[in-house]
């Protein structure tokens, strides 16, 4: 008998006799095809299938010629569309009275430029940004041309890499001024402050601004009339809207474009960290069936933003909300959104007046302008409706006098406000670099005195994350007037209320409003320095 060993030496020869011989058969056979030939032909076989697919579509091939010249396209490729291109080319010659070697250059030139926008559509990824008027049109569409020159390339790449920044940047405004005659500052707003982002020849940044004139619907011939208009950029599946205006400057024409936040429709008041007290006071008053909430502040403290966070609380399913806005910037389900057009006489009191003739429960005035708009929201907010509207001024009090300045009626102003909301947005401290604040003895005394502890308070440094400026993002710091019985009777008899508001209530909501901003610092939101910037 054979032992363990001596089967696996014979297995071991047996394989190894195998390996050999069929290693030998592979070596002595060649194989039946070129590797280089194989890779030709498919690449033929896939070119011949793309160019069955241009002939398809083709207007040089007669529809009931197509079944034809795809059969015989599959087989010949780009000679069949070749000779159909020459034959064009002489037909067009005839017509024309042209010579061929000129039609055929110009055909050549149109061709080329089809390829590539082909190839720029095929390239295009979620970070191209495609300009488009509010109708929807492209930029070469509003041109008024099919092809696209090297010199409207860089023109349209310039725009797009404006618009592309200032969106990655996360930027609210965009500012395009003139230096002198020979230069031009592109600055953007961010977090509430500006920042220069490059300076720019003074020819091609009027190239800019005129091209972005053009897709806002403006004239661009008219430099020193100011004029407004807007327009949309695509990024991906993402749509953002875009107010310009522009106006006539020493040096030249500027231009301010205002990105419009459209998330500010998915916006609520849990979302916007407020003190328990204040959050609970809010859903009171919007759970009321009437009465007037004003949001007061200045340009760019978030007035709009908090006002779509109040309708989100609001069930639209069973009550009729209609906004009346100047524009519209976010979309709200289940909402009727009015969006004003002086041009067309759409102005906020004339589209109130119809407002309340199509059974409304919550109407919402995107901002109070004059003692007419002033007057129709409060009587609304008298006559069983709960009215969301804004106001710019300084703070609570203020807003009461500016009310009764505009010509208000003290009574109609008593009956009709319920609460008001002064606010302010503060930039919040970047989580990646802030640290503990290095505070003066007398600050620190000071803050000790307000039970606050120094350790509990840090400050901006910079770094990559946050752009090198410390804060990334902002936050809102509110100060609440509730108007109660006491507060009604005071305006509506007291005469000298508008004296005392100027002064003493007046400071008083802006001491309110550090209140709130310390209690921001407290808690690591943000620095004593900010505090101190937006409030004062």
């Amino acid at each position: 008998m054979l032992t363990s060993n001596a089967i696996a030496v014979a297995g071991q020869s047996i394989l190894h006799g195998i390996q050999s011989q069929a290693g030998d058969v592979l070596l002595s056979v060649d194989l039946p095809f070129n590797p280089l030939k194989l890779v030709l032909l498919i690449a033929w076989v896939y070119l011949c299938m793309y160019f069955v697919q241009r002939a398809n579509f083709s207007p040089l091939v007669p529809l009931r010629y197509r079944t034809v010249v795809n059969l015989i396209t599959l087989l010949t490729g780009p000679f069949l569309l070749l000779t159909l291109f020459l034959i064009d080319t002489a037909r067009k010659t005839r017509q024309t009275q042209e010579k061929f070697l000129d039609v055929l250059r110009r055909q050549i030139q149109q061709a080329r430029t089809a390829v590539r926008s082909i190839r720029f559509r095929s390239d295009e990824d979620d970070d191209t940004v495609r300009l488009m008027d509010t109708s929807g049109r492209s930029f070469d569409e509003i041109c008024g041309r099919g092809d696209i020159t090297r010199v409207d390339a860089q023109i349209l790449g310039l725009t797009q890499s404006t618009i592309r920044q200032a969106l990655d940047r996360r930027a609210s405004d965009i500012l395009i001024d003139p230096r002198d005659e020979s230069s031009y500052s592109l600055r953007l707003r961010i977090d509430g402050v500006l920042r220069t982002v490059k300076e720019l020849d003074a020819d091609k940044c009027r190239t800019l601004i005129n091209s972005i004139k053009a897709v806002s619907g403006m004239d661009i011939s008219e430099r020193r009339r100011p004029q407004d208009g807007g327009f949309t950029a695509r990024r991906g599946s993402v749509t953002a809207s875009f107010r310009v205006a522009s106006a006539g400057a020493l040096q030249g024409e500027k231009l301010s474009i205002r990105v419009l936040n459209h998330d500010a429709g998915q916006f609520t008041l849990a979302e916007m960290d407020l003190p328990e007290k204040q959050l609970a006071i809010l859903q009171s008053q919007i759970a009321k069936p009437a009465g007037m909430i004003l949001i007061c502040g200045p340009t760019g403290s978030g007035k709009t933003t908090t006002l779509y966070a109040m309708l989100n609380e609001i069930d639209r399913f069973t009550r009729n909300v209609i906004t009346v806005e100047d524009p519209i910037e976010a979309v709200l389900p289940e909402a009727s959104q009015i969006e004003v057009n002086p041009k067309a006489d759409i102005t906020f009191a004339s589209t109130l007046r119809s407002v309340l003739r199509q059974d409304p429960d919550v109407i919402c005035v995107g901002e109070i302008r004059d003692e007419e708009t002033a007057e129709i929201a409060l009587r609304a907010a008298q006559t069983g409706h709960l009215v969301l509207a804004t106001l710019h001024c300084e703070s609570n009090a203020t807003a009461i006098v500016r009310l009764l300045d505009l010509g208000v009626s003290p009574l109609l102003l008593s009956a009709g406000l319920n609460l008001l909301v002064s606010q302010r947005l503060v930039r919040c401290l970047c989580e990646k670099c802030k640290t503990p604040a290095k505070l003066s003895d007398s600050r620190i005394a000071g803050l000790r005195s307000k039970g606050i502890e120094a350790g509990e308070i840090f400050q901006a440094v910079g770094c990559k994350h946050c752009d090198n400026t410390g804060y990334q993002g902002r936050t809102a710091i509110l100060d609440l007037m509730v108007i109660d019985s006491a507060m009604r009777n005071e305006i509506a008899k007291n005469e000298s209320l508008v004296g005392r508001l100027r002064v003493q209530d007046s400071q008083k909501g802006l001491a309110d409003l550090r209140k709130a901003g310390l209690k921001k610092v407290v808690a690591g939101v943000t620095s004593l320095d900010e505090i101190k910037r937006v409030v004062g």
